[in-house]
């Protein structure tokens, strides 16, 4: 494979692009830091085919990534795979508004084909490669220029060792079948919605302080509040005010800005700074929640009694022993909140009683709860058993 020197020009850029674009596939990975802004700040590019691997630098000077833009995110003839690649995918819809399509992660494929619970990229190049990745630049400063070889070197390795896993995965999933099961899962993956989040849903993600129309108002105002002025400084959420400090405003609000000064975790500028203005200007155009955007009483699945407890340990441990069998990471199958539903009594809506997941597992499971299986062991070993009507 032909390893090229970093690109920093558009016209190297776009003369790698339009190469790679006559490929059916390309492997992409990112550096990037975010400790310490609220985007995550994008410093190198990684892309590579099976003939040749590249790496783009984002902050040369002049250059425009709209080639690069518009392979990832606007051809659809190129399948774009990544590894894991739920942080990529949020700089590139950063960057153009669009997720990245079709696209393939080979980490959910991995767990298809019983590598085990999100695999690590390491682990997987060592299973499938036989070699071992080098580790040294794991904590490199990606925006820190220039960057040296063995910087460069490293991150390129990315892309180039999942041009070679990707091919193989793929071999695998066609023997074995599961191919389809991965359908769902990338689509998920590739749904614009999971990295649009409009400020006026910041508060959904907090420890609600009660179930008060007017503590949750004025929480739904700060929470907004906040994640404006963090996306306009680009500071991290808690850089602005910490979740606990929110809470404490919204339940016991300040009547002037100089009150602000006595909030723990604000310090004494907040009395007078422009900052602690805009706080307050939300806080006064605060109006309670309606009925209809209270969150509901009712948890998002049944609750559980003790007895519909035990079902679902049983659901969990007929998980385990389905998924060795399948050799299939059981969080691909189902997820901990199907379980306990199954147990509850729910049974529509439930990805474990559609499709692929109910042959290999949801059958069962719905035999379990329904009492036409059951536990037992046989020369010590743990089996299921059919239950006679």
């Amino acid at each position: 494979m032909k390893i090229h020197p970093l690109i920093t020009s558009t016209d190297d850029l776009t003369a790698l692009i339009s190469r790679l674009s006559t490929h059916d596939f390309v492997a992409v990975d990112t550096e990037f830091m975010r400790e310490n802004t609220y985007w995550p700040e994008l410093c190198l590019i990684q892309i590579a085919s099976p003939e040749e691997a590249a790496a783009i630098d984002p902050k040369a000077d002049g250059i425009d990534l709209a080639p690069l833009l518009d392979l990832l995110v606007d051809n659809d003839a190129v399948l774009k795979v990544f590894h894991a690649g739920g942080q990529d995918l949020e700089i590139i819809h950063n960057l153009s508004g669009k997720v990245p399509f079709p696209l393939f992660d080979t980490q959910i494929a991995a767990m298809a084909l019983g590598y085990g619970e999100q695999v690590g990229y390491s682990s997987l190049v060592e299973s499938m490669l036989g070699h071992s990745l080098d580790k040294g630049a794991r904590f490199t400063d990606w925006s820190r220029r220039p960057l040296d070889k063995r910087q460069i070197d490293y991150a390129i390795a990315d892309v180039t060792h999942l041009s070679e896993i990707f091919p193989k995965l793929v071999k695998k999933l066609i023997k074995t079948g599961r191919g389809d099961w991965l359908d769902d899962e990338m689509e998920r993956l590739a749904d614009p919605s999971s990295f649009a989040f409009p400020p006026e849903d910041a508060w959904k993600r907090l420890k609600l302080p009660s179930r008060n129309p007017a503590v949750l108002g004025r929480l739904k105002a700060l929470a907004g509040w906040r994640e404006t002025e963090a996306r306009q400084k680009n500071l991290p959420r808690g850089r602005i005010v910490k979740d606990d400090t929110l809470n404490d405003l919204a339940a016991h609000p300040p009547r002037t800005q100089d009150d602000l000064g006595k909030v723990r975790g604000l310090s004494s500028g907040w009395r007078s700074n422009d900052i602690g203005g805009r706080m307050m200007a939300a806080l006064e155009k605060a109006q309670p929640l309606s009925d209809e955007d209270l969150p509901s009483r009712e948890p998002r699945r049944p609750g559980l009694t003790k007895d519909a407890a035990l079902v679902s340990d049983l659901l969990k441990l007929l998980l385990k022993i389905r998924a060795k069998e399948a050799g299939v990471a059981a969080r691909l199958i189902a997820r901990s909140d199907d379980l306990e539903a199954l147990a509850a009594g729910v049974r529509g809506n439930l990805p474990i009683l559609n499709g692929w997941r109910f042959e290999e597992f949801g059958r069962d499971a719905l035999d379990l709860v329904e009492g036409r299986l059951g536990f037992a062991t046989e020369n010590g070993k743990l089996k299921m058993s059919r239950i006679a009507d």
